[in-house]
């Protein structure tokens, strides 16, 4: 990594020093290197648009933890906090523009409310973030999150009235009312699990079917031991 990078890095590093373990900096070196693995299986990618968006990407998360009303939404502080960052180190207004598009849809709830990547890099940092949200890293960061959040280990309900009664809109994409009654299964069922059709590369579409196919396999034996059936 660059000495440029590894500065914007460190200042990551001290935003998030205080942000969950779902959304700390090891999630963003996570992401970090699935980036770079995608971005090596696509042509023409300026990696110096992508790495500055992925390291910078979360940046604005503790705004929003920290934040009582849940107006605050992540994304756009990111954006904003990377824009005065990147001023720092010379990029270009051109440049800025495309690192903060980059950031600015990285969020899943962005797609639902139809506001796309449409460059490469924007892509590749929607794909690498999601890898991070399936599989075994998957599973651990939904845990951690029902943890913080009081949240339920496993719950047994009627989806469709789960969504009318504790999602915004009565959608799938829309944020949870109270924290208290989610749980890792409806996550997977009302979110992850769409993931891998709405990846933009073949690289991650890839991966994201193997890590789909370990969390299902988990939650259909967490079911089973939970009826006490083995």
């Amino acid at each position: 990594m660059k000495e440029k990078y590894q500065k914007i890095k460190k200042i990551t590093e001290k935003e998030l020093a205080k942000a969950d373990a779902v959304h700390d900096i090891n999630h963003v070196m996570r992401v970090y290197h699935w980036a770079i693995k995608i971005a090596e299986s696509e042509k023409n990618i300026d990696l110096d648009v992508l790495i500055p968006a992925v390291l910078l990407h979360d940046i604005g998360h503790p705004a929003e933890q920290r934040d009582k009303s849940r107006r605050i939404w992540h994304v756009k502080v990111s954006a904003k906090m990377a824009q005065k960052i990147l001023k720092k180190f010379d990029y270009s207004q051109e440049k800025i523009n495309k690192i903060s598009h980059c950031i600015s849809t990285h969020s899943y709830r962005k797609i639902k409310l139809g506001m796309k990547p449409k460059t490469k890099e924007a892509k590749i940092l929607f794909d690498a973030d999601k890898l991070d949200t399936l599989g075994a890293v998957g599973l651990t960061r939904s845990y951690v999150w029902a943890g913080k959040n009081n949240s339920k280990i496993y719950t047994d309900v009627s989806l469709k009235d789960y969504i009318k009664d504790n999602l915004t809109g009565g959608k799938k994409a829309g944020r949870i009312k109270d924290k208290t009654k989610h749980s890792p299964i409806i996550e997977y069922e009302t979110k992850l699990k769409y993931f891998p059709a709405k990846l933009y590369t073949k690289k991650a579409k890839k991966i994201a079917e193997g890590r789909l196919t370990y969390m299902k396999s988990f939650f259909d034996r967490l079911k089973k031991e939970i009826a006490g059936k083995i």
